[in-house]
């Protein structure tokens, strides 16, 4: 799995998530998924609601840009708590009212898609895309497709939020004692270690974090999916 530098969190490095994806995809070479995107929102810019959170293969990081810049999918889908999930024919809007990423799409080859949104707090969204050159005939073939990102979702997410935050075990503990409104004195008790430790793991977070105090840290945090 390939990050880039353009439209994606202010803070996530481009790197490469080493052997994350790699047996998915060959599995899912069965049934011809040539494509992945993942979207997620800045947690540095609340303003920022889609960003390139990673792209496979990554010659099709014009692609992923393009679909991020898309208003086809997005806030609207926010009906429910529970994932939502579609699958569509990427030809089958007119080509007067077709978007560029479907054009760019098209232009690879790729004919169906299925994605996944996954619902963040404060009204975001995580957006997991697969495509294919297969049309997809029934739901039956776009049913296996989601099950197959449900699965997988928890140690992309995970994966993900590593890269972007890579706190420490400690420094989780500690944000996740202060969400559940424990102070510094209270958790120390907890893990075992005085005041002055605890702050200095939280202040470890925080500029991990990008933050200057802790209630943010632990925000943003949540956002990443960390604790």
């Amino acid at each position: 799995m390939h990050t880039w530098g353009m439209n994606q969190p202010a803070n996530f490095d481009s790197v490469m998530l080493d052997g994350l994806l790699t047996d998915w995809m060959v599995a899912l070479k069965s049934e011809a998924v040539e494509a992945l995107i993942v979207l997620g929102p800045d947690g540095l810019n609340p303003e920022l609601h889609r960003c390139v959170h990673a792209v496979y293969p990554p010659r099709l990081h014009t692609l992923a840009l393009a679909l991020a810049e898309s208003d086809e999918f997005g806030l609207d889908w926010l009906e429910s708590d529970s994932p939502l999930a579609m699958w569509q024919d990427i030809a089958r809007a007119t080509y007067v009212q077709m978007s560029r990423w479907r054009v760019l799409a098209l232009s690879h080859g790729l004919q169906s898609i299925v994605r996944v949104a996954f619902p963040m707090p404060r009204g975001k969204l995580q957006e997991c895309y697969l495509m294919t050159p297969r049309a997809l005939h029934d739901k039956s073939e776009a049913t296996a497709l989601v099950w197959s990102i449900l699965n997988i979702w928890p140690r992309i997410k995970r994966g993900m939020a590593e890269v972007i935050c890579p706190l420490s075990p400690r420094e989780r503990e500690c944000l996740a004692l202060a969400f559940d409104g424990l102070t510094a004195v209270e958790t120390g008790h907890k893990l075992e270690c005085s005041e002055r430790t605890v702050n200095y793991y939280l202040a470890n977070a925080m500029r991990k974090l990008g933050v200057d105090n802790k209630l943010a840290a632990v925000q943003r945090a949540i956002w990443y999916g960390v604790i």
